[in-house]
């Protein structure tokens, strides 16, 4: 039986990410935990969250789940959500924080007073349905059109020291990368588990996925 560890932080509704694999894996075994050696024998990890990264990291630190992470990352097939896309990134305006450091790049905040192309003001945090064009193939978009819509809610974006890891861009009002991949790792500041049909058939890409990039 295949394991899913979602990492457990005290951060995000892990509910419904653990409801949404339950979906489209009904006989994996799915473990919501914060336990090193469980995530370490899990076949496949996803690493969700919601909130300030200065916490995520204070959090994380507090469990002694940084080295693993960063272990994780390079030894099996790994999936980032939210602020587990902006942590594995380095600096962050946020409090002028670090995240893990795991991919190069920085976390920028959206500007204030951004207008779209008729000139109406756009909210920070960025929430609700938007498009994302992918950028390059990749395993985890199989079945899923480009432009597709996923559900954003975020202030933050990543923006990667190398393009070559960009697999998916949105706009708000500009061009911002809200997918990544490197090797085993895929990540998104989308939320999957909220996103309907095409995020639930991007879930379902990485629990069959080899970790191969394609």
């Amino acid at each position: 039986m295949q394991r899913i560890a979602i990492v457990d932080y005290d951060m995000g509704n892990l509910h419904s990410v653990a409801k949404a694999l339950e979906h489209v894996a009904p006989e994996a075994r799915i473990e919501v935990t914060s336990e090193a050696s469980a995530i370490r024998a899990a076949d496949r990890v996803i690493f969700p969250g919601v909130g300030a990264m200065p916490d995520c990291i204070r959090a994380l630190e507090s469990r002694g789940l940084v080295d693993l992470l960063k272990e994780v990352a390079e030894t099996k097939p790994m999936l980032g959500i939210c602020l587990g896309l902006q942590a594995l990134f380095g600096p962050n305006e946020e409090g002028d924080s670090h995240g893990l450091g795991i991919l190069p790049g920085r976390v920028r905040r959206f500007a204030t007073g951004l207008k779209d192309a008729d000139g109406a003001r756009l909210k920070v945090p960025h929430m609700g349905w938007n498009t994302v064009r992918q950028a390059r193939a990749h395993p985890l978009w199989a079945g899923i059109a480009d432009q597709s819509r996923f559900y954003f809610v975020h202030s933050y974006y990543v923006e990667p020291a190398d393009d070559a890891l960009v697999a998916g861009v949105s706009a708000y009002p500009e061009e911002f990368a809200c997918a990544v991949a490197r090797d085993r790792l895929f990540a998104v500041q989308f939320h999957p588990e909220k996103s309907q049909a095409a995020g639930l058939r991007l879930l379902a890409n990485f629990v069959g996925w080899d970790g191969n990039p394609g």
